[in-house]
């Protein structure tokens, strides 16, 4: 993010750290990472002709890409998108993602809110061996496997998987991905608990909406926006 607002960014850029000690995961939760263990990598794009009504559209493109590629290594019929984006196998987290949108404002007088760029930052566990305990529902591709795996040949192939996902979604293909997404929709039409406020409930998960809201079935369908409830395992 920094390399955007110095205005060193190119449409396209992707970094890719070796090690990680202070990543930024979702819920302002640190995401650490050994030299040389996992994918850690970030992509900047400009979203040019997508609507800033239809930001989710872009996560569902990364969480498809991500999906895609451990469900290769880990298999499709384990590996699931757990609302909103992250990947897990079982119910163990193989991936995470968070994406960082710029917005602006327009100088002429329409004063319209431009969506000038994003960087998608993507964490994949791939050779850690072990977890601490304050991860325990975490996994990688090397405790799926038992296989070690070259870092960089896997980033190149994300990146690959990444940019036709891209494509298909810089071609108004939103409705068909979103589609994808719910076909892979982690506990889709199971119970699970959620927690809101400190209140725990039970629920059906239903489906997300193009908005990336959560639907669920509770007597009821109620609809959630992410951050409004905590998902518990």
């Amino acid at each position: 993010m920094a390399m955007v607002h110095e205005g060193l960014a190119q449409p396209g850029m992707a970094i890719m750290a070796h090690e990680q000690t202070a990543g930024k995961g979702q819920r302002g939760k640190n995401w650490e990472s050994g030299r040389n263990q996992n994918i850690n990598l970030s992509v900047i794009i400009k979203p040019g002709e997508l609507l800033i009504a239809n930001q989710f559209a872009l996560s569902i493109a990364t969480a498809l890409s991500v999906y895609q590629f451990i469900a290769k290594y880990a298999g499709a019929d384990e590996t699931r998108i757990k609302w909103p984006n992250d990947i897990y196998w079982r119910d163990r987290k193989a991936a995470g993602i968070l994406i960082d949108n710029v917005l602006s404002q327009s100088s002429d007088k329409n004063n319209v809110t431009i969506w000038k760029w994003s960087v998608i930052g993507t964490g994949i566990n791939i050779n850690t061996p072990t977890f601490p305990s304050n991860l325990p529902h975490a996994i990688s591709l090397k405790q799926i496997t038992g296989d070690h795996y070259d870092i960089t040949a896997l980033t190149h192939e994300l990146c690959n998987i990444l940019d036709e996902y891209l494509h298909l979604l810089f071609e108004q293909n939103s409705s068909t991905l979103l589609d994808l997404y719910n076909k892979v929709l982690y506990k889709k039409d199971e119970p699970v608990k959620l927690k809101k406020n400190n209140r725990v409930f039970e629920v059906l998960v239903k489906h997300v909406n193009a908005k990336g809201q959560l639907i669920v079935q509770h007597g009821m369908e109620e609809i959630f926006n992410h951050g409004e409830v905590e998902w518990l395992l």
